[in-house]
């Protein structure tokens, strides 16, 4: 069994998607598509714009959805079908592509709601009151723990589950670097704060939150065509009504994606495959279950050798 997962923010790079879009009609329609529901040429930033500009979260979370729907489109030239994975996940906002590469969302939809997203979640704290760190080294339990003794009446929350030695805190600033010296204590690995404008996945993003429900009320969700794994429950889910209601939870809730993994895993998935730019969750994946395989697949040769892999096995 295999799944297709979904970067988050981070994976972004000048130049992503291009080959592809160059190579596949298909996945050039997708860039031209959103370009078009934005009412701005992103697509011209993607690859030739400043990173800086790129890596603004109201820019990085539609652009990195764009560019996994293009290889998504690019497989389905290839004669690959998104039924031909038992689950799609994504790490926060790559839960929109798996919806949208699963036909729970529109593309256009899926563009407009980053857009929101993105630019509620840089709103919602001032810049340099809030941060987040990397707390490399140490359980998720542990630290928890540890975010509870930072936190001395600020916010300090895990936020980002990803791997059993990858935990990332959220919350006010001060809170946040108490934790980065309280887990070095503890014997973290390392702790560093993490180059972010906000902090993401934690109950500080709760004005994000109320704009998110009202942008997600006015959208219509399918059910999914394979059911997606959210970041909030850990479990697959294919019910509209319950993923809208996910969506919204997960701005200011834990990215669960160890124990999504662990899902997947347990369900039967072998194979796991990283649609887009990057591979970060492809490093996770290992971390998480060393039985599992993961593959990155963002050129036009990755999406060549998937689509033979997979005649190969059918």
């Amino acid at each position: 069994m295999r799944a297709f997962v979904f970067p988050g923010q981070g994976a972004q790079a000048i130049g992503m998607g291009k080959a592809l879009a160059d190579a596949y009609p298909a996945a050039k329609a997708v860039f031209d598509e959103v370009d078009d529901a934005l009412g701005e040429p992103l697509s011209k930033l993607i690859w030739e714009g400043e990173l800086a500009d790129l890596t603004l979260t109201a820019n990085a979370q539609p652009a990195l959805m764009a560019t996994s729907l293009a290889v998504m489109r690019a497989l389905d030239a290839e004669g690959v079908k998104v039924t031909s994975a038992s689950f799609v996940a994504g790490h926060s906002l790559g839960e929109y592509s798996a919806l949208a590469a699963a036909g729970a969302l529109s593309i256009a939809d899926t563009a407009r709601l980053l857009r929101a997203r993105g630019t509620a979640m840089q709103e919602a704290v001032p810049v340099g009151v809030g941060a987040m760190a990397a707390l490399l080294g140490l359980d998720f339990e542990t630290v928890r723990s540890v975010a509870e003794d930072a936190a001395q009446g600020e916010v300090c929350e895990a936020a980002n589950d990803n791997d059993p030695a990858q935990v990332v805190v959220s919350g006010h600033k001060a809170a946040v670097e108490r934790a980065v010296e309280i887990a070095k204590a503890k014997g973290a690995k390392r702790a560093v704060l993490l180059p972010v404008s906000a902090p993401f996945h934690c109950s500080l993003m709760a004005p994000a939150a109320e704009v998110m429900a009202t942008a997600l009320e006015a959208v219509a969700i399918s059910e999914p065509a394979v059911p997606v794994v959210s970041n909030v429950k850990a479990e697959g889910v294919t019910d509209p009504d319950e993923i809208r209601a996910l969506l919204i939870q997960q701005i200011t809730g834990s990215v669960r994606w160890r124990e999504s993994v662990a899902f997947m895993a347990a369900q039967g998935v072998t194979d796991v495959f990283e649609i887009g730019a990057g591979k970060a969750l492809s490093g996770m994946v290992k971390r998480v279950d060393r039985a599992l395989t993961a593959t990155a697949v963002s050129t036009p040769d990755d999406v060549q050798a998937l689509a033979a892999k997979i005649k190969e096995e059918t």
